[in-house]
């Protein structure tokens, strides 16, 4: 074994110190077997009871009436979410347009957006006028407002109880980190918090971003009091087959002014071809919780690896998993570099490619991203990403199998012992 990651360019050292970890991990890895055991058993139950067939694979076009597959994918999708209805389309562009198009469809101008959770995503910035931009809500009247977190990254229930006013119409969370160092969110923890605001006012909708999130617990944002949950396909539930996409389930209600926004007022979910997308979204469905279970592998990894070498990690390397992402502070752009380095090397596609910092579209700083993937952009396939800013963080995602996510962190780490950037003697 040792010889063949030898020939991808990871010395002894470095495999050596990668065993170590691994050897203390093995009952936390068979709990995540056991969680993506039963998430699989979920998704089966939805195909079975939706009868899906190979009629349903076949390809629509142009308006894509009668979409039997296409309509069969979104009860799919509802039955396992345990919502009234579900979106689930190629034309969903990715994680940030599921977002804009569920908050811009439920939204009047002169509703307030909250956040309880502090600042959105940095993307979600120009989405919500945050940072002016052309179309964003600001321009269409609406408001926002955010509680933030305490320092212990738990929810300000004071501060969230004074935010919630007459106009406040949707609340907004983002269960995963983003680019932060604060902890990602417990479905049971959405749960409290959802139930405390609608304690305060009743007839509040609550959005939830699930991204990074999907089968990594036994139950979802959904199964608490969710009234829209929102994902992208080339994350999680993809499986790392989709080729694009994004969901909204929830409520029938919520779920209509998502697809009358996507398609057109009175057209709504009856159009959209699906351009022979559907049997990759989903057997990508059915592969993604053990896909989800291998990349959570990969980040629990991670973590002990680099908190080992003494970087702080978010989560560490003992507490539980809402996501996938791992947050590992570097301290320096150097070691961002090196390790976005190596999770390039490592990947199928593109691994002689040498990521470099740049102006991304929707970021407010620099940022480098390191991903040689089947599909561009896709989080649940092996990445790193960070904004070059301090405390100069990067964030780890994704591994279609185990054994990928595993190779990746020790070529990330090979990168750094090269340039000698981290020290391996004397830990043990």
């Amino acid at each position: 074994m040792q010889d063949i990651y030898a020939s991808l360019g990871i010395s002894r050292e470095v495999y050596e110190f990668g065993e170590k970890i691994l050897s203390g991990l093995r009952a936390r890895f068979d709990a995540i077997d056991a969680t993506a055991e039963y998430n699989q058993a979920k998704v089966l139950a939805a195909m079975r009871d939706n009868r899906v067939s190979g009629a349903c694979f076949a390809a629509s076009t142009g308006y894509g009436y009668n979409d039997l597959g296409r309509e069969t994918l979104e009860a799919v999708y509802a039955s396992c979410f345990h919502t009234e209805s579900a979106l689930v389309r190629p034309q969903i562009t990715c994680g940030t347009h599921a977002l804009a198009l569920a908050l811009s469809a439920n939204l009047r101008p002169g509703d307030e957006l909250l956040s309880p959770v502090g600042a959105p995503y940095d993307t979600l910035e120009e989405v919500i006028g945050i940072r002016p931009s052309v179309g964003s809500l600001a321009e269409y009247g609406v408001t926002y407002r955010q509680a933030d977190l305490k320092p212990d990254g738990s929810f300000d229930y004071d501060a969230i109880r004074a935010a919630i006013g007459p106009r406040t119409r949707l609340i907004t969370i983002q269960r995963s980190k983003g680019y932060a160092t604060r902890p990602s969110f417990s479905v049971e923890q959405i749960g409290e918090l959802i139930a405390f605001c609608k304690g305060v006012k009743p007839d509040v909708l609550c959005m939830v971003d699930n991204c990074y999130g999907e089968f990594v617990q036994r139950s979802e944002p959904s199964d608490v009091g969710a009234d829209m949950t929102v994902g992208s396909l080339i994350k999680n539930p993809g499986g790392g087959l989709a080729a694009a996409g994004g969901y909204i389930c929830g409520t029938a209600e919520c779920v209509e002014r998502c697809a009358r926004r996507l398609t057109a007022p009175g057209l709504g979910k009856e159009v959209g071809a699906n351009l022979g997308q559907l049997p990759a979204m989903y057997q990508g469905f059915f592969l993604a919780p053990t896909v989800t279970a291998g990349a959570l592998k990969g980040a629990i990894f991670a973590a002990n690896v680099y908190e080992k070498l003494g970087f702080a990690c978010v989560p560490n390397a003992s507490e539980p998993r809402y996501d996938i992402i791992q947050a590992v502070t570097l301290g320096s752009p150097e070691r961002m570099e090196a390790f976005c380095l190596g999770i390039q090397a490592a990947a199928p596609v593109d691994s002689h490619v040498t990521p470099v910092p740049w102006p991304m579209p929707g970021y407010d700083s620099d940022v480098i991203m390191a991903a040689g993937a089947f599909v561009q952009g896709s989080s649940i396939e092996l990445s790193a990403d960070g904004p070059i800013r301090p405390p100069y963080a990067v964030y780890f995602q994704g591994g279609l199998t185990w054994y990928h996510a595993k190779t990746g962190i020790l070529m990330s780490l090979q990168k750094l012992y090269e340039r000698g950037l981290v020290d391996l003697k004397g830990i043990n």
